[in-house]
């Protein structure tokens, strides 16, 4: 797999403050004390258009901290929409023995920000089920919003890409007959990052190696030039039935492999790390603990 990273942009905490900034070699050049007034976030800096300034404004810079002095955020805290794709790979689709074709439009559905964590942040297995489970995904960041958007228009509104493991509690997808949320959205089960790199060329999306790892094993590996409903597809049929808006991230499915395809199956457990490593945008880790306790 390629380990040529592009300049990324990072959501980070450190020194008592949520901050962002530009990472490169291990560093980050933390670029809020000039633009923190401008821009709150990540989403404001996409809103207004202005990755290109800030990726300018780090040049020449004096790194402000080690990467492993900060504590890394989810890359967009506040989307207005956080959007999954489900089964997009063809062996993906094998895995669901029931006698389906392949699906003729995307499956959806919606996450909240609060289920995922940052980079090198551990996923958090609930006391409700032992059923937590890994999916790897490349994940897209709108930065020009559109309605009914042409397919071949649909790479312009993309401003930056990212990483996600779409953890999922598995026996709570299966709580009700026609939807996933429930098993989907259980606090800090998920994590995104480990940042966003800008979005310029269509060779950083078309046809990209996808791996997850756990515990340095490979579990999950494909292309996204396999996927059943590519990137362009994807954004065109969203925007068909919600307008699409800058800072709105949308995940775009993952391979086979995950642990509930095993026999028997292989949940995360604490202790375990999972890295989702793709071409050009870099690798999230995370580990795993269980919930402390209960919050009211």
């Amino acid at each position: 797999m390629s380990t040529t990273l592009l300049p990324r942009l990072a959501s980070f905490h450190a020194d008592g403050a949520d901050r962002y900034g530009v990472v490169g070699d291990e560093a980050i050049i933390d670029l809020t004390p000039e633009f923190g007034t401008r821009f709150k976030g990540l989403k404001e800096i996409i809103e207004a258009g202005a990755i290109d300034e800030i990726m300018d404004a780090a040049e020449g810079r004096r790194p402000s901290y080690r990467e492993e002095d900060v504590t890394f955020l989810i890359p967009l805290a506040n989307p207005e929409k956080l959007i999954c794709v489900g089964v997009n790979f063809p062996s993906r689709n094998e895995e669901y023995k029931d006698g389906q074709a392949a699906p003729s439009k995307p499956s959806l559905f919606i996450r909240f920000p609060r289920s995922f964590v940052g980079h090198r942040q551990n996923l958090v297995r609930p006391p409700e089920s032992e059923q937590l489970d890994y999916e790897g995904e490349v994940a897209i960041v709108i930065g020009k919003g559109g309605r009914r958007i042409p397919m071949e228009k649909t790479y312009e509104h993309i401003a930056a890409l990212t990483l996600c493991n779409e953890g999922t509690i598995r026996d709570w997808v299966h709580h009700a007959k026609f939807n996933v949320t429930q098993g989907k959205n259980f606090d800090a089960t998920g994590a995104m990052g480990p940042w966003l790199v800008p979005f310029r060329d269509a060779s950083q999306l078309d046809d990209i190696e996808l791996t997850t790892r756990v515990n340095g094993e490979v579990r999950q590996r494909d292309r996204t030039s396999r996927m059943m409903f590519d990137f362009r597809y994807i954004v065109s049929y969203v925007s068909t039935f919600t307008t699409l808006v800058p800072g709105d991230v949308i995940v775009c499915g993952t391979p086979t492999g995950a642990g509930a395809r095993f026999d028997p199956p292989v949940w995360l457990k604490p202790g375990d790390v999972i890295e989702v490593e793709a071409d050009g945008i870099g690798t999230l880790v995370n580990g795993v603990e269980d919930e402390k306790h209960a919050v009211d």
